[in-house]
């Protein structure tokens, strides 16, 4: 389409195809059952007695607030597609100047829309039950010793930028730093529309290949990392967990890098003794704050073990469990002796690997991932040389 190239002219044939896409996302979204759910919340929201039950409130208010921007979404793209119409035909009885300026607006708002239903229709795909909620996110050192640390220290940062870019929110729940160099782990807490369903895509193995920064002899070294994403589960689910169960452990807080973020033992490490599952977390300055990140990622961690027991798969949450190795791998990343990142799922691959590394440019692996996962694109078959190293 026209608009979709910066600078390209608009024509009214661009915008009917632009509000056939639309009507079928519309359709998707099912926005006219959400005018009518919104109704009903706000009907509620208004009755004697709402808030006195305040979680329950909070849940119903938390649903009118998605509706609302779901219905709002469509409903300001459909303004705006009439205003670029309106903008086109007026275009025709000027000449000179004032045509070219409406063109150009037109193009422009027709450039910004077809950006919006891109993803308005992604947001489509996610029929999870906690797809379009928060996320916590962990990152782990794999095969390649201290070289692996780095790479998870890459990776974070990779993420850091691109929870950044689409403005989610980011709670650092634990970055500590390793002895020599990098981080031991990272687990983070993302809040944003579709936090979980878009980054889910990224959890697996993730490989780098690159020369060594840490070798004298300038060899070409291969490491992974993975990368775990788990939902922040709603307030309407229940997790139980007896007192007796966990031991909570304080410590001294450290960043990455090796600075001191406390000079209190504030951090703390809780451990679930029937599972063995450990969570720490040290970002808050007071014990009782990081007790509390920590117990909502175990109770997510839980809740994905319960999962996992019930249906004896977890690839709906966040896809199977693998050695963080060799032959593991979601995608790879080369920085020598040519520089690629390439998906192994869905065959995105791209040569610009500063926009991936040091600006978080990952949506064009993210989209395309769910574009393959969901049907919307052809299954590729990987080739040796994909998987050699």
């Amino acid at each position: 389409m026209a608009s979709a190239n910066e600078g390209a002219v608009v024509s009214q044939a661009d915008l009917t195809a632009l509000a056939e896409r639309l009507s079928q996302v519309e359709q998707y979204l099912h926005v006219d059952e959400k005018r009518l759910r919104v109704a009903e919340l706000e009907s509620r929201s208004t009755e004697p007695g709402f808030w006195d039950n305040a979680d329950a409130a909070r849940s119903v208010m938390e649903e009118l607030a998605r509706c609302r921007e779901d219905v709002k979404l469509v409903e300001t793209a459909r303004e705006r597609l009439a205003d670029a119409s309106a903008a086109l035909e007026l275009a025709d009885e000027l000449e000179g100047d004032e045509a070219a300026e409406l063109v150009a607006e037109a193009s422009l708002t027709a450039s910004e829309l077809e950006a919006s239903i891109d993803q308005m229709e992604l947001s489509s795909w996610f029929t999870g039950e906690f797809d379009h909620g928060s996320a916590i996110v962990t990152i782990k050192p794999g095969q390649g010793g201290l070289e692996a640390q780095d790479w998870t220290f890459m990776l974070f940062k990779m993420y850091m930028k691109y929870c950044a870019r689409r403005g989610w929110k980011i709670t650092i729940n634990d970055c500590p730093a390793a002895e020599v160099i990098g981080i031991d782990r990272a687990t983070f807490t993302v809040e944003g529309r579709d936090a979980f369903g878009m980054l889910r895509a990224e959890a697996g193995v993730h490989r780098l290949v690159r020369i060594s920064p840490t070798d004298d002899k300038k060899r070409r070294q291969t490491t992974f990392a993975g990368v775990e994403v788990i939902p922040v589960l709603p307030d309407d689910i229940e997790i139980e967990v007896a007192p007796d169960d966990i031991r909570v452990d304080v410590y001294h807080a450290s960043g990455p890098g090796g600075q001191g973020v406390n000079t209190t033992d504030s951090a703390v490490r809780v451990t679930h003794l029937p599972t063995g599952i450990v969570v720490t977390c040290q970002n808050e300055r007071s014990q009782i704050q990081n007790k509390a990140a920590c117990m909502q990622i175990l109770k997510a961690r839980l809740y994905e073990l319960e999962l996992e027991k019930r249906e004896e798969a977890l690839d709906q949450i966040r896809g199977p469990k693998h050695t963080i190795g060799f032959g593991n791998q979601i995608r790879s990343y080369v920085l020598y002796p040519y520089q690629m990142v390439k998906d192994l799922r869905s065959g995105v691959e791209t040569g610009n690997v500063e926009a991936v590394l040091d600006d978080g440019d990952l949506d064009p692996f993210i989209v395309g991932y769910h574009r393959w996962a969901t049907g919307n694109a052809e299954p590729l078959s990987l080739s040796e040389d994909d998987l050699d190293e």
